[in-house]
């Protein structure tokens, strides 16, 4: 008799251990502020007006229907805090991905908080929240990125662990600009999954999305030689980027040197050189490092990308291992996308790197991680024209 696979009956065990409480406390509040069920409805759990997890279909759409704060200064009550950033003022070809956060948002209220592999239920770990978006400025993209920065800075700051929803690449820079204002003296590396290298200084004359690493390793506090970019490749890398890339001894991965390498050495040395004299490592995942078959909704989508699953894999071996300080998902643009596959990919890349923090016992925080500075620096970045 063939023995069945261990992952599938460990993940039975796993789910068995799993309490009920945060789904018990939800279905409390949904009766309590939505009204109880009409007469006729047997399942006396469903409340007239919807609210929480269910049904997938209806109901406001945050994040996994996670509880909406429009007080932003109470931020610091969550694990983990989902803000957009509606930006594509730096896109230089297709725009749409302003409407990134909308699309992510609406096919996640497909997604429930458990996830049968990892025995990881979300909603019974850890408290998540959406904070809405971030007030960015069509067509000035350095009055955005101030914007950005200060709001990621306040996130970073609070304790809650931020997830950022573009928007175009271009944010990566103010980002990560918004993360180092409360490093202090501490380091973060970059693993920055991508097709381009997005290290040009300009394009257009301006910072545009194939520009956010030149700028973001101008700071101290983000070193060019903790930059490692995962799926580098193709037809779409502007010269001038890769002359950046040598000059400051980045670190390039392509989709064969990945494979021929294998998912775990490419981890490994993605690891390696983004926590070297590092504090933490801030992920940033740009959907368009998938191959263009599963991702069409995207900005510049490239062939002889990584598969959905390398990718993941990739992420669980690196999140699992490094203190990760924040994550951002960039350049998913509904207007491309086809019955919402890339917000969904996106959607699953964001729950799964949750889900490898907690596993990883990085989520929820036992104590405020001591990379996070109260003070904030407003002058990480090296003046800009």
């Amino acid at each position: 008799m063939r023995k069945h696979p261990s992952e599938g009956m460990d993940a039975l065990e796993k789910e068995s251990k799993l309490p009920l409480k945060g789904w018990e406390t939800e279905v409390a509040r949904a009766k309590e502020y939505g009204l109880e069920g009409a007469k006729s409805i047997v399942d006396r759990n469903i409340s007239t007006f919807s609210r929480g997890e269910l049904p997938h279909f209806a109901g406001i759409n945050t994040f996994m229907k996670a509880p909406y704060v429009e007080n932003v200064n109470e931020v610091g009550n969550y694990d983990v805090a989902i803000v957009g950033v509606p930006h594509d003022s730096g896109t230089t070809y297709r725009p749409g991905t302003r409407f990134g956060p909308q699309g992510i948002r609406k096919i996640s209220a497909l997604y429930t908080p458990y996830n049968y592999e990892m025995g990881v239920d979300l909603r019974e770990q850890i408290s998540i929240c959406d904070v809405g978006d971030i007030f960015t400025i069509p067509a000035n993209n350095e009055k955005s990125f101030d914007q950005i920065s200060k709001g990621v800075a306040h996130i970073f700051a609070s304790g809650a662990f931020p997830i950022i929803l573009g928007g175009d690449h271009s944010i990566g820079f103010p980002t990560v600009r918004g993360v180092c204002r409360h490093l202090g003296d501490k380091k973060v590396g970059i693993i920055h999954f991508d097709r381009h290298v997005d290290t040009q200084e300009t394009d257009l004359d301006e910072r545009m999305h194939t520009c956010p690493w030149f700028h973001a390793t101008n700071m101290k506090n983000a070193p060019a030689k903790n930059l490692v970019q995962l799926g580098i490749g193709g037809w779409q890398v502007p010269r001038e980027g890769v002359k950046i890339c040598r000059e400051r001894s980045t670190n390039v991965l392509t989709v064969t040197d990945i494979c021929e390498m294998g998912l775990k050495e490419a981890a490994d040395f993605a690891i390696e050189k983004a926590t070297d004299g590092t504090d933490c490592v801030y992920i940033s995942f740009d959907i368009d490092c998938i191959d263009a078959g599963f991702v069409p909704g995207t900005g510049w989508p490239e062939p002889g990308g990584l598969l959905p699953r390398e990718a993941l894999k990739l992420l669980e071996y690196i999140i699992r291992k490094v203190n990760v300080c924040g994550i951002e998902l960039v350049e998913v643009s509904p207007p491309y996308d086809v019955s919402d596959m890339t917000a969904l990919l996106a959607t699953r890349v964001i729950c799964d790197s949750i889900a490898h923090l907690v596993v990883s016992g990085q989520l929820p925080r036992k104590s405020r991680p001591e990379w996070i500075s109260d003070k904030c620096n407003m002058s990480v970045d090296q003046k800009w024209r």
